[in-house]
């Protein structure tokens, strides 16, 4: 089962592609909520790159790390790649009249319920748009 997640960011399409692919900009937004944060992130992004973030809660009672490998990359258009667990993923980029439509499609993991996932993935893209909206974009 595939699962839809989009927001629209209010800035150029350049800022919001570096954002989303520079590991200095990723661990100020890659939170779903306010007691997670990302403490480590690595990006090579071409096809056959991986990139890899740390999650953790901040009371430090759990993390995990989030790990993949580039299957395809069109700057400012489009991400996709497989995630260590085989899921997949396409991130696409739309410039739009004063912004940038961000859509991601994923694989459903069998663990959690559908919805649960949906409203994770959509926080965290929730929480870029107001990373970069709010100008926190790393010089």
């Amino acid at each position: 089962m595939k699962i839809s997640v989009e927001t629209y960011v209010r800035a150029p399409l350049d800022t919001v592609w570096r954002a989303w692919t520079t590991p200095d900009d990723i661990v100020r937004w890659n939170a779903a909520s306010d007691d997670w944060h990302t403490t480590a992130a690595a990006v090579d992004l071409r096809v056959g790159g991986t990139f890899s973030s740390r999650m953790e809660a901040k009371d430090g009672s759990m993390g995990f790390d989030f790990e993949g490998t580039y299957t395809e990359v069109v700057p400012q258009e489009r991400i996709a790649y497989a995630m260590d667990d085989g899921r997949t993923v396409v991130v696409e980029f739309a410039a739009e009249d004063a912004g940038v439509r961000v859509r991601e499609v994923f694989d459903a993991e069998a663990t959690n319920p559908m919805e649960l996932q949906r409203q994770g993935w959509q926080a965290i893209l929730d929480n870029f748009a107001r990373y970069v909206e709010t100008g926190g974009v790393a010089p």
